[in-house]
């Protein structure tokens, strides 16, 4: 079985695209190993765990009933209270990783975070399976190969879509701003500008159906060799299984 490394920041990070792949990958047989940027315990974003502030828009934004559950259980694991640090984790031995996702301000310093990308780099380097959904798909766009491209140049990948993006956006800005905004680029027109050609993004079909234990064929990935990814929550529990799939392959 393998060892998956799922690097997240200290706040803020989606309780979905953390918690179901975790739960999903553990059931499996691997084991997960959390790094925060200084082996803190890290909490979710609580707008996506509780609703608040989203009035009347929370059971279409914040996470679902598994999402909810998939993180209640999350937080009381023994390997997530326990995280590395980010500063050490060349030296930690790990077979996959895992980027999750997430759009509050307090992902920032994960999606910036030199010591994540040089992860990336090398697990791409060295051929080791990735796994990336929503805005973690930014941290592989902005990672770099020895040749000075993202590791994403030349591969075929998905991610936030920008209109999710900015029907979120539009839809709270009046009283949340941009929250829904992490940076004024949209995620969709980041990743595709570090791509070979605009034509290696895809962007899946358009549903607010989210998928679920039972219902994997409402979510979307993209797998091109080692590497996977998603597009949002909704993509969480295909993305979940998909990756187990390419760890047992």
């Amino acid at each position: 079985m393998a060892t998956v490394l799922v690097p997240i920041p200290s706040t803020d990070f989606d309780p979905t695209e953390t918690a179901v792949p975790w739960a999903i990958l553990r059931a499996a047989g691997h084991r997960v190993c959390f790094a925060t940027p200084d082996g803190r315990v890290g909490a979710a974003d609580d707008r996506m765990v509780n609703g608040t502030g989203l009035g009347p828009l929370a059971p279409l934004l914040r996470a679902d009933t598994n999402g909810r559950a998939a993180y209640a259980e999350l937080r009381h694991s023994p390997e997530f209270g326990a995280p590395l640090r980010w500063d050490g984790l060349g030296a930690a031995p790990y077979d996959a990783l895992l980027l999750p996702g997430g759009h509050a301000p307090g992902m920032k310093s994960y999606l910036e975070s030199p010591a994540v990308q040089a992860q990336v780099s090398a697990c791409f380097a060295a051929g080791k399976p990735v796994g990336a959904i929503c805005h973690g798909v930014l941290v592989a766009a902005r990672a770099r190969s020895d040749s000075g491209r993202s590791v994403l140049h030349g591969r075929r990948t998905t991610a936030l879509i920008k209109r999710m993006e900015l029907s979120a956006w539009a839809l709270t800005c009046a009283w949340l701003g941009n929250y829904y905004r992490t940076y004024p680029l949209p995620v969709e027109d980041e990743v595709g500008a570090a791509l070979a050609t605009r034509d290696d993004f895809l962007r899946g079909p358009m549903s607010l159906t989210r998928d679920s234990p039972t219902n994997l064929a409402a979510g979307f990935t993209v797998r091109d060799g080692a590497y996977l990814s998603a597009r949002w929550p909704g993509d969480a529990h295909r993305f979940g299984h998909d990756f187990a799939a390419l760890l047992a392959a």
